[in-house]
C-alpha cells in the first residue's frame, strides 16, 4: 500500500496524536522483534506499522 490517507487509517473518534504515538510504539515493537529474532527488515519499521494500521490488523485503541 502506498501512502494510505489519514481518513483510511484513523476513525472518526481517534486523533492524529494518538495515531502517531501508536505507530511509533508499534514500529518499536517490530524493530525489537526483528532484532531479537535476528531478522533483517527489508522495509522500515514505521512503514510496516502504518501498513498494519491501514489494513486493520492493528488499531490505535490497542496502544492507548
Amino acid at each position: 500500500m502506498l501512502r494510505p490517507s489519514m481518513s483510511q487509517v484513523i476513525g472518526k473518534h481517534e486523533n492524529y496524536y494518538a495515531f502517531v504515538v501508536a505507530v511509533a510504539q508499534r514500529a518499536r515493537d517490530i524493530a525489537n522483534a526483528a532484532e531479537q529474532n535476528q531478522i533483517t527488515l527489508v522495509e522500515k519499521p514505521v512503514k510496516l506499522a502504518v501498513e498494519e494500521f491501514a489494513c486493520g490488523a492493528v488499531r490505535v485503541s490497542d496502544f492507548i
